[in-house]
């Protein structure tokens, strides 16, 4: 029996993120929905052909499995019998025949990293790659330089020296150590941890903390890096936590309370990852459980969901960067992205919670038939539910000398836009315009509109427009769905300008528009697709 790893979420392995432009959807057949797949998963039926038993995969085994009825493939280094999650597959057939019969982690994490593919086939699992010993013989080992004959002298006589031999070159001064480093020290009553991350940063968002347990995690989000410490304490401390942050130098703080007013000899020991700088998408995700404090109604169909993070937790979600969500239903993990919001369009306050809590807010719309969402919505005040640390490839270098601020959403698609609107308006000096585009169904399903409504009347640099694509009789605003003609006026900006367009919506929607954007001259550059 071979040593199958864990299927639990997210692998010590797994690079779960989401892939920056999204990916297609097919249309499935009735019976082949996500619920449908977990319910066959659970029959008992053998999804492998193999009775049970778990083997090792040759190379040229694998690549005997590449039809649509016999679909072999291989992540990260297990390979799974595709062919009975054919049909369940929202991207359809093609799109999993890519990958028959070979190594598919490549595509799988071109298209979405995030998908909890351990457990969504499990029950799919063949076994693991054979893995190739590359043999070195003795003789090459052993093989030394030859010296040929200088004048007929014998080899083991060393030929004449007509020169003096140069001097050897100067070794290269060592390389700049950019790698963050920390330090701690302590009074009477605190103990401090300090990041010196050796580079500027943002005044705050960067730092993820986690005091569970007596067990320490500190992340410092570094764009696509992240530097983290992971220990067992020495000694107690108290849930309270206070960060201090110095963006100039680029500095991070940490301050604990002591439990008890001792002297500590050490800060405590190492645990996995610990002082470890890595490619976040080499990071596996972390979740922690946070707790439901409230639920506000928004439209028919979509709700703010307010969840506070355990006391000894502090996470603030830059402007553009989404988490994870997840949870156990019917036996089986489903993990889903969502973007924070504000708990208003333009909140009074920076921080309107309380001080010893984080909260975060989500703005989501249930669908009945759905399988997250209605178990989101089932959720009683004071449940729990995992959510992850920020994730996502937005940036606010995007926005920082721009000018004109162009945003295109859809349905919730809204949600990334809403945190960019409050940021654009009240931190960035150079903005002149910020134009929102917001497509929807009905009147009833656009979010926040009296809100909306508010900002465009009290802020002259602010304009948004509704565009329905079913819209009642009595509707007098732009009608049917996006396209060239109403982008002409709406993306037309000064020569001199600084522009950046940002879209956001299911995927089809997000293609389109970005298509459409192109064709006015944009480049790739002045367009931003956030995840969907």
């Amino acid at each position: 029996m071979l040593n199958v790893p864990s299927q639990s979420f997210p692998a010590p392995s797994s690079q779960q993120r989401v892939a920056p432009s999204g990916r297609n959807k097919v249309g499935l057949k009735p019976g082949r929905s996500l619920m449908d797949w977990i319910r066959l998963t659970k029959s008992g039926r053998d999804l492998t052909g193999l009775r049970g038993r778990l083997i090792e995969v040759t190379e040229e085994e694998l690549r005997k499995h590449n039809t649509r009825d016999d679909c072999w493939t291989c992540i990260r280094g297990m390979v799974y019998n595709v062919s009975p999650y054919m049909e369940f597959h929202p991207g359809g057939e093609d799109e999993l025949m890519r990958a028959a019969g070979v190594d598919g982690t490549d595509l799988f994490d071109q298209v979405h990293r995030w998908v909890n593919y351990e457990s969504m086939l499990k029950e799919c699992l063949v076994g693991r790659m054979a893995v190739k010993t590359s043999t070195v013989s003795q003789a090459q080992l052993n093989t030394e330089k030859k010296i040929s004959p200088v004048n007929g002298l014998p080899t083991t006589l060393p030929a004449l020296v007509l020169e003096p031999p140069s001097a050897p070159p100067k070794a290269p001064p060592p390389p700049k150590d950019h790698r963050p480093r920390f330090d701690w020290f302590q009074t009477e009553s605190t103990v401090s941890v300090v990041v010196y991350t050796k580079r500027k940063i943002p005044n705050a968002g960067c730092a993820v903390i986690d005091l569970q347990d007596g067990a320490l995690r500190m992340e410092v989000l570094l764009g696509k890096l992240s530097y983290l410490l992971h220990l067992r304490l020495s000694h107690e401390v108290e849930e309270c936590i206070s960060i201090q942050t110095v963006s100039t130098v680029g500095t991070v703080q940490v301050s604990l309370r002591k439990a008890a007013k001792v002297h500590w000899t050490q800060l405590g020991e190492p645990l996995d990852s610990h002082d470890s700088f890595l490619r976040r998408k080499d990071r596996a995700v972390y979740f922690r459980e946070c707790t439901l404090v409230s639920k506000t109604d928004i439209t028919h169909d979509t709700r703010v969901f307010c969840f506070r993070l355990p006391r000894g937790s502090h996470m603030e979600v830059p402007v553009g960067k989404h988490v994870y969500l997840k949870a156990l239903i019917q036996g089986s993990e489903v993990v889903k992205p969502y973007t924070p919001v504000d708990s208003t369009l333009m909140p009074d306050s920076e921080d309107p919670t309380d001080s010893g809590h984080t909260d975060i807010f989500l703005m989501i719309k249930v669908y009945p038939n759905g399988v997250f969402t209605p178990h989101l919505d089932a959720l009683n005040i004071g449940d729990s539910l995992s959510i992850s640390s920020p994730e996502g490839p937005f940036g606010l270098r995007l926005v920082r000398e721009v000018t004109h601020l162009y945003l295109l959403a859809a349905g919730t698609g809204f949600t990334p836009m809403a945190r960019l609107i409050r940021l654009a308006l009240l931190n960035l000096d150079s903005l002149r315009k910020v134009k929102l585009m917001f497509f929807n169904r009905r009147e009833r399903d656009i979010l926040w509109q009296s809100e909306l409504d508010a900002l465009a009347l009290q802020e002259d640099r602010f304009q948004v427009e509704y565009v329905l694509s079913e819209p009642s009789d009595g509707w007098t605003g732009r009608r049917g769905r996006i396209e060239a003609a109403m982008l002409a006026d709406f993306l037309s900006s000064p020569e001199e300008s600084k522009r950046l367009v940002c879209v956001c919506g299911p995927t089809p929607f997000t293609e389109h528009a970005q298509g459409l954007v192109r064709e006015f001259g944009y480049s790739d550059e002045e367009i931003h697709a956030f995840q969907g």
